[in-house]
């Protein structure tokens, strides 16, 4: 096992949700740790407190000269003073993905891949993990409440861990169980088309470490595709509600707004499950949950007993508040196919009156490549409203293609009822003057559109 302890590690952009959960581990190992970042935050006092020496704003003699390495975000561009420096001085500079691999390979790694599901994925495994007694450590891209946060560290051998295909990082990642829950168009601004994504997906498959297994949908027309493309070369399982997977569902039916369902295996039943997330998609997530477990090691009647305990994660069908008989969510929503699922599953949990979804598109680029779908994603919602598009790692020409208003005359050629509003102050004045009790507004994407929700809820309770 590599030793970091007396190493120095400086993190540029350290108080990122996965860059912080390094931070932590090194820091465990025995490393010196030091980083900046733009602004400070909760994440850097945490981060502080534990011993990290922290600099807010990035200048060059922040770079320790005698650091072992240098650890960047994805945010990080190429002109940063900071990574000058350290390229000035011959230290060894490592991606965030890179340096997650260094630190992957010394356990019984446990990689969630995906275009959707990886966050609750992966913190519902760590969860369970976590309730059978086997300590795992996890880095998760969201906070999860249950766990006390992103990540933790823990005294198992299994180490969990979102497996991010922008920019191939998850190659990155030698798990002993790898996970792949779907395969769809997506980061359009790195890959070229959908062939180049499989192609992607089917290398890290091609990754998992020598006696691992793969767990893969086997309805999702893309990760059938990779299983053909692997012609056997690995030991997998694959999940779903059809009979034909490995792991499939039966007698599902909705109790409460979640579902209830049996586990079955190559026909036979393992148990009943009630699972406490709601949405029909979280059925494949939890059956790639199980198939996880159980080729870790976890007794089915373990994971039987954990499975419903789960209460998923921040931004992901939060429930905000409920205020003079008007329900607020947070979603982290940002792809076609995650709106729609999330639209579905607050209609079976809420049965609102009227559903408001207040979108705010994440990247020029996505939303442009996937206009059309966008368009058509909307159509469980009563009414969209969308602001200006939150911009990111975005090209003065995306920025020339597409906005917001486009989205929203799209939405409405669709059928379906869209307006534009520049700003958030205008959104809450707007929802203030027209959501009536037992409607329901969910406010959805990547960006800080989760302010909305706050200002509304404030605006809720100083006037209900």
């Amino acid at each position: 096992m590599e030793s970091f302890c007396g190493r120095k590690f400086h993190f540029i952009g350290i108080g990122g949700i996965g860059t912080s959960g390094l931070a932590k581990m090194l820091l465990n190992q025995g490393a010196v740790v030091s980083g900046s970042d733009m602004t400070e935050s909760d994440t850097l006092r945490d981060l502080q407190k534990a011993g990290v020496q922290i600099y807010i704003g990035h200048r060059p003699e922040q770079v320790p000269a005698d650091a072992h390495a240098v650890v960047i975000s994805a945010a990080v561009p190429a002109g940063n003073p900071e990574l000058a420096r350290a390229g000035e001085l011959g230290i060894r500079i490592y991606k965030y993905a890179e340096m997650l691999g260094r630190l992957f390979s010394q356990y019984k790694g446990i990689a969630v891949a995906g275009t959707h599901g990886k966050s609750t994925t992966s913190a519902w495994l760590a969860y369970i993990l976590e309730k059978s007694g086997v300590s795992p450590t996890f880095l998760i891209g969201a906070a999860v409440p249950q766990l006390g946060g992103t990540s933790g560290i823990g005294n198992g051998p299994f180490f969990v861990a979102e497996a991010c295909e922008y920019d191939r990082s998850f190659l990155n990642l030698h798990p002993q169980i790898g996970i792949v829950l779907n395969i769809e168009q997506d980061h359009l601004d790195y890959y070229r088309d959908e062939e180049e994504i499989v192609d992607a997906f089917t290398d890290f498959a091609r990754g998992i470490s020598k006696g691992g297994i793969l767990v893969t949908s086997g309805q999702d027309k893309n990760t059938l595709r990779l299983l053909r493309r692997l012609n056997g070369e690995i030991q997998f399982q694959t999940f779903g509600r059809s009979e034909a997977c490995d792991f499939s569902a039966g007698r599902l039916h909705l109790n409460d707004g979640c579902y209830e369902f049996e586990i079955r295996k190559g026909g036979a039943v393992l148990g009943w499950a009630k699972i406490s997330v709601p949405g029909i998609h979280n059925v494949d997530n939890a059956l790639a949950v199980t198939a996880a477990c159980l080729s870790a090691g976890i007794p089915i009647e373990t994971v039987l007993a954990h499975l419903g305990g789960f209460s998923g994660i921040d931004r992901r069908l939060m429930l905000k508040a409920q205020v003079g008989g008007i329900t607020i969510l947070d979603d982290y929503a940002h792809h076609p196919t995650e709106i729609r699922a999330s639209l579905l599953a607050i209609r079976e949990r809420y049965h609102p009156e009227h559903l408001w979804c207040v979108f705010q598109p994440h990247q020029y680029s996505r939303t442009r490549f996937l206009l059309d779908d966008f368009a058509e994603s909307f159509n469980l919602a009563d009414t969209t409203i969308v602001p200006e598009i939150y911009f990111v790692r975005d090209t003065a020409e995306s920025r020339k293609r597409v906005n917001a208003e486009i989205l929203v005359e799209r939405i409405r050629q669709s059928g379906s009822e869209a307006v534009f509003i520049r700003d958030f102050p205008g959104i809450v004045s707007y929802l203030s003057e027209h959501v009536q009790p037992g409607d329901l507004v969910v406010t959805m994407g990547a960006g800080t559109i989760w302010k909305v929700a706050d200002e509304y809820i404030q605006w809720l309770r100083e006037h209900c």
